[in-house]
This record gives C-alpha cells, structure tokens and sequence, in this order.
C-alpha cells in the first residue's frame, strides 16, 4: 500500500473499521443479538407450523369428506384401504405439483431465510439517519475515508447479519422437519449464502439510496412499511407463483426475491436440482445487487453530506 501526505490511496481504506463498527452495534448490545436470534425461532415455531397446508390435504381430511356419502353397497375393508392408499397417493401429488415438495413447512422456511434477509436489510436505511443526527457522519466524512466506503460498510454488515440469521434459521427448521430434497449435498449450504449475500447487498443499497438524504428517523420507517411486504408477497416466498393471478406473476417476475427463494429451494429441498435455473437466478440476482450498490455509491458521491 502505498502512502502519500500520510492517507491510504486504497479504495476500500477504512472499510473493515466501519464495518466492524456497525457490527459491534449489534453484537456488543445483549438484547439486540438476543433478540435476532429469538425472532427466527419465533417466526419458524408458530407461523411456520401454523400454515400447515399438508393437513388441509391429508387423507383423514378427505375421507371426512367422503363419509358423508351413502354408498351402495358399503365398501369392503379392501376397497377402504385401496381408497385410503388413494388419498396419501393423492396428497401427495397435490403438494408435489404446486410446491415441488411434499412438505409445505420445508417449503416455508426457505422463504422465512428470504423473509429475514429482507427485514434485516431494511433497517440499513435507519443507520444512515442516526449517525447524522448523532454526529457520527460528519466525523466520518472528515476523515479521508470515501463516501462509497461509508455506504458500503453498512451494506456489508447487514449482509453478514443476515447471513448469520440465516444460518440459524437453517438450523431451527431441521430441528423443526425441515426435510432436504434427495439432490441434496452439503456443499450447496455454500451456494445459499451465496445468493444471501447478493440479495443482502442489492437490498441493503437500495434502502440506503432511497432514504440517503433523509434527517428525520420516520422516513425510512415509512420507506420500510412501503416496500417489504410487497415485496415479500409478491414473490414465491409463501406461495409459488404459478397459482398467482396473472397479473401478479408477471410483478414476481421482475421480483429479485422470487429468484432468490427459488435458488434457495432448489438447492435445498427440491428432489432434484436443476442447475440452470440455479445460474438463472444468481445471474439475475447478481445484476440487480451491481445495478443498486452502483447507484447507492454514486448517490453517496453526490448527496451524502454532513
């Protein structure tokens, strides 16, 4: 590296102090990490086994139904075991062409990583807005650390806190039946955090680009309740796109966060894996987190100011 009057020429100088500053918000603050533990198990023990659709297509469900039919004449204990095979068989291919899985919980919970990820990101905005008010912001542009590294070290640590409740969302669901498809190999956890990482910083730069010249903490609240849901519900994160109406498949196309989930899923829980959708999805991702992040940095170049 080389010196001139006593400042970095480096790019990135200063990026990993900043960064780690903004982890140590986090980390270094008990009831924060504490509480981004919590709320991935909280969100994957009650909604997560709340929506249990399997149930809405079991067998016993069925067979309530047919008991209501008068047959002439009854049916044999034979024939009643052929019907109950015809049921599960039933179930099954229902859950298998709508959800690509036979278990909707292990459908779920890949768009509760999604989900977190998303939340997570959201309040990248709020941290530009409190280091201006707490004067943190003018300290920083003083020093010859670049605007784009200031922006960009808070896109990183949303990134990596992400990424970690991530992991522990990944964790909870086995312990709750998350059930992995038969394609499945360890080594593609590396490819989940993989697109996590793009989908965080495309996300995370877009929240900071709306919300960079804002001085009162309510706007990126606002921006916040604007965007996430929208973007959450309009995706596959809950529910596959194929039994959208029409017009909201066409909106999830353009949604990074449905190139997001299926990549996750194919990866993780979809009986077989097909790899050029997987590389459809992380080149799509990619482009939207160069596309933002290159234009969260450039706004910084232009409106971040003391």
């Amino acid at each position: 590296m080389t010196e001139n009057n006593g400042s970095s020429k480096s790019k990135l100088h200063g990026l990993w102090a900043l960064t780690n500053r903004e982890l140590k918000k986090w980390y270094k603050a008990p009831v924060i990490f504490t509480l981004s533990i919590i709320q991935p198990i909280l969100w994957m023990g009650l909604l997560g086994k709340a929506m249990n659709i399997n149930a809405i297509f079991s067998p016993d469900k069925i067979q309530q139904l047919m008991g209501g039919l008068v047959l002439t004449p009854p049916l044999t204990q034979t024939q009643s075991a052929q019907l109950g095979g015809f049921f599960q068989g039933l179930q099954t291919g229902i859950m298998q062409n709508t959800f690509h899985t036979s278990d909707y919980f292990s459908f779920m919970a890949v768009g509760m990583i999604a989900f977190t990820a998303l939340f997570t990101t959201a309040f990248s905005g709020m941290s530009v807005v409190w280091d201006r008010r707490l004067g943190f912001l003018n300290k920083a542009l003083s020093t010859p650390v670049s605007r784009g590294v200031i922006v960009f070290s808070k896109v990183l640590s949303a990134a990596l806190r992400s990424m970690f409740q991530a992991g522990i969302i990944i964790v909870i669901a086995i312990a709750f039946g998350l059930q992995f498809g038969a394609s499945f190999n360890p080594l593609y956890i590396l490819g989940v955090f993989g697109i996590l990482f793009l989908i965080c910083v495309g996300l995370s730069s877009m929240f900071i680009a709306i919300t960079i010249r804002s001085t009162r903490m309510e706007t990126p609240m606002a921006v916040m309740n604007l965007i996430t849901l929208p973007l959450m519900f309009a995706s596959n994160a809950f529910f596959p796109t194929s039994i959208m109406p029409s017009w909201l498949q066409t909106v999830a196309q353009f949604n990074p966060m449905t190139y997001t989930t299926d990549a996750v899923r194919q990866l993780l829980i979809y009986s077989s894996t097909d790899f050029g959708s997987v590389a459809t999805d992380f080149a799509y991702v990619g482009l939207f987190a160069l596309v933002i992040a290159t234009i969260g940095i450039v706004l910084s170049w232009r409106f971040l100011n003391k």
